[in-house]
């Protein structure tokens, strides 16, 4: 608290609190400033709606509360003021900022904490999102101590190296920043992962080995993956299960994933992640532009690629979207990072997914093109919904089969027993790039600086140049690839991506290097299967 001269009346209070701009926390500071004039408070510091409207909500709490309310008049200033500021988690620092003014907590004791929290009319401490990238922040900050809304405290928790409170109640707000609140009860320790979540498993599925196939090498490579076939054969069973025998996530992907639920306020998906199990985003085939990407008139959300970061995209019904929606996938699959450009600034969310798609040979849905209903031409214009370049970015295509075609005699193998052998692939993949630590990855998709920086580390993030002159295949197979590429049945995109999958092949039989044999059936995924799709 400030007093200047006895006879003004000055009382200025300062607590901290966290704004967010994209996945970014940012810290702000509160001023509290109460002095003569007629009752009343007003906030200043380019705030939304929702922060201007605190001045009703954070009266009404602090009255119903039974705490003391100043009779005069309050300015509560935001800082950085140039910074636009958005959502009701300024409530809880405001009220800090007013208690410090009124001398009823010492300004010291709150000068390294920072508190967020929105707060309902009877002085509730409510959940708002974004609470995880908040404190990342204020940590790297030099924040010591945090407060936050009980029901957010287990993903706050989850931030090493700050003290993080969880209240339910406006009234414990002076006993935390006093040292006083000693309540086992409102703070309670660190929940423990959640073991009870379950994906679905992969045996569950009757039959189609080639598409079982095709997703086995699309987890171990990280590749794009289409599947097409009639309808009830599987595809979306597939899809579902790609989570399952993926290579669970590491601690930094867990905390860069669950970052991004924070902010879209997706509790439903922080389960899986905290059991260390990769995000699974499948909208429904009316999904906007801004619901793929990411945008809103405030702060930003993060759209469907966002929420799939580290995880599967599954689009189901893919002709069904609209072409101008899916060809909005192109650059988030290139560069692993999306921009939401606004008139003064650009926010950028994380956008590394694995896409896989799944249609219908045709709108009816016949398997065979001579069982066909449609009219003349129906079945081509179909699938060319889908363009030539997003096409050509799908490593993958694989087909299920219908009724006379699946075999569902015999076992199959479960999730687990695949997983293992993905997760052995992608250690001789990382092994493999290990090798080459410091020879430079610059340039290659969605990646910056060598192969084995965060976020390259499988065969599908590999960038073509260094592909093709430190990893490629025998002569024979290389001279097989320019074959395909002089007569126009690859593109040279084509022919890195086939190249790819031949390594991933080669990782999952043990093998050195791809020859003849894995290129042609990394060449047969890519292109095998058109003359089905019908692409």
């Amino acid at each position: 608290m400030v007093t200047v001269g006895d006879h003004s009346r000055i009382r200025v209070g300062q607590s901290h609190g966290m704004g967010i701009d994209g996945l970014t926390g940012i810290p702000v500071t509160i001023d509290c400033d109460i002095s003569r004039g007629l009752p009343g408070m007003s906030i200043v510091g380019l705030g939304d709606a929702a922060v201007v409207q605190a001045r009703d909500r954070v009266r009404s709490a602090v009255i119903n509360s039974g705490m003391r309310w100043p009779r005069s008049r309050i300015v509560v200033s935001l800082s950085p003021a140039s910074v636009p500021k958005s959502g009701s988690g300024f409530d809880l620092p405001m009220v800090l900022g007013i208690l410090v003014a009124q001398g009823e907590v010492p300004a010291e004791s709150v000068r390294q904490a920072v508190a967020v929290g929105e707060l309902g009319l009877d002085g509730t401490v409510r959940a708002v999102a974004g609470v995880l990238p908040m404190l990342l922040a204020a940590r790297q900050a030099g924040f010591l101590r945090a407060v936050v809304p009980a029901s957010n405290l287990r993903e706050a928790r989850r931030v090493p190296g700050i003290e993080v409170t969880g209240l339910s109640h406006l009234t414990q707000l002076q006993p935390w920043a006093t040292g006083a609140l000693t309540d086992e009860r409102q703070d309670p320790g660190p929940t423990p992962d959640d073991g009870g979540h379950r994906t679905p498993d992969l045996s569950d599925v009757a039959g189609q080995s080639a598409a079982r196939r095709a997703l086995e090498v699309a987890a171990a490579g990280g590749h794009h993956l289409w599947l097409s076939g009639p309808p009830g054969t599987g595809k979306s069973m597939l899809a579902r299960r790609l989570p399952g025998i993926l290579p669970p996530l590491s601690e930094p992907e867990q905390l860069e994933a669950a970052a991004v639920h924070s902010v879209a306020a997706e509790k439903g998906g922080m389960a899986g992640i905290w059991a260390r199990v990769r995000p699974f985003i499948a909208p429904h085939p009316s999904l906007t532009l801004p619901a793929l990407i990411g945008g809103g008139s405030g702060r930003v959300r993060p759209g469907a690629v966002s929420l799939a970061h580290h995880g599967v995209l599954f689009l189901d019904e893919a002709p069904e979207i609209d072409r101008g929606v899916l060809e909005g996938l192109r650059v988030p699959m290139e560069r692993g990072t999306v921009n939401i450009e606004r008139v003064r600034r650009t926010v950028t969310l994380p956008a590394r997914f694995q896409l896989v798609l799944a249609s219908n040979p045709c709108p009816c849905g016949a398997e065979e093109a001579a069982d066909c209903r449609c009219r003349a031409g129906a079945r081509d214009r179909y699938l060319q919904r889908i363009s030539g370049p997003l096409r050509d970015r799908i490593d993958i295509l694989a087909r299920t089969g219908g009724g006379r075609s699946v075999n569902i005699s015999g076992t199959v193998d479960s999730s687990a027993s695949v997983r293992d052998r993905v997760c052995a692939a992608r250690e001789r993949t990382v092994a493999r790039l290990e090798s080459l630590r410091g020879a430079g990855c610059s340039g290659s998709s969605g990646s910056s600086g060598t192969c084995t920086d965060y976020g390259v580390r499988t065969n599908a993030g590999i960038p073509g140049p260094l592909l093709r002159r430190e990893f490629p295949a025998t002569d024979a197979a290389m001279l097989l690839l320019q074959d395909r590429l002089r007569h126009g049945d690859l593109s040279q995109r084509g022919v890195d991506r086939a190249l790819r999958v031949a390594w991933t092949l080669a990782d999952l039989a043990e093998a050195g290097r791809p020859g003849v044999g894995e290129v042609m059936d990394a060449v047969e995924m890519f292109t095998g299967a058109v003359g089905e799709v019908g692409v």
